[in-house]
């Protein structure tokens, strides 16, 4: 009995290492950006619009400009865009996370800029993550 006991505690404690590494794996930010996992913030659409245009760029490299619009009643800081280019299958062939300079206020809309990004037939711009501030002052 005392065997059955000890391989489902090794078992449980063999998950819990596995969920603790993919958790820290997460926090840290390695998470790579890719066509699979194009954000950290799910329902980032519920908040959030994004209008942007891709321009041409120094040395055939690509631009992406464009707003972040909040449908949020509060403000969201640090806020980061990802922009993939992607080739005509959906294959990323390029990838740039892009600060949005001063976050998002509440209801309000920021511009934000990603270059660098390759030539490529289309490009895909999500919010990748961001904060919400519960406060607008800090807490003393």
């Amino acid at each position: 009995m005392s065997g059955k006991i000890g391989l489902a505690v090794a078992g449980i404690g063999l998950g819990l290492i596995a969920l603790t590494a993919a958790a820290c794996e997460t926090a840290s930010g390695r998470l790579a950006p890719s066509t699979s996992t194009t954000t950290l913030m799910a329902g980032w659409e519920r908040k959030f619009t994004l209008d942007w245009t891709v321009e041409p760029g120094p040395n055939n490299a690509r631009r992406i400009r464009g707003h972040i619009s909040s449908q949020f009643g509060q403000s969201v800081e640090p806020v980061r865009i990802l922009a993939l280019a992607l080739d005509p299958s959906g294959g990323v062939v390029g990838r740039r996370l892009e600060w949005v300079p001063g976050g998002v206020p509440g209801l309000g809309s920021r511009p934000f800029e990603v270059p660098h990004l390759p030539a490529a037939d289309h490009y895909l711009v999500t919010v990748w993550d961001y904060t919400i501030l519960e406060s607008s002052s800090p807490l003393r």
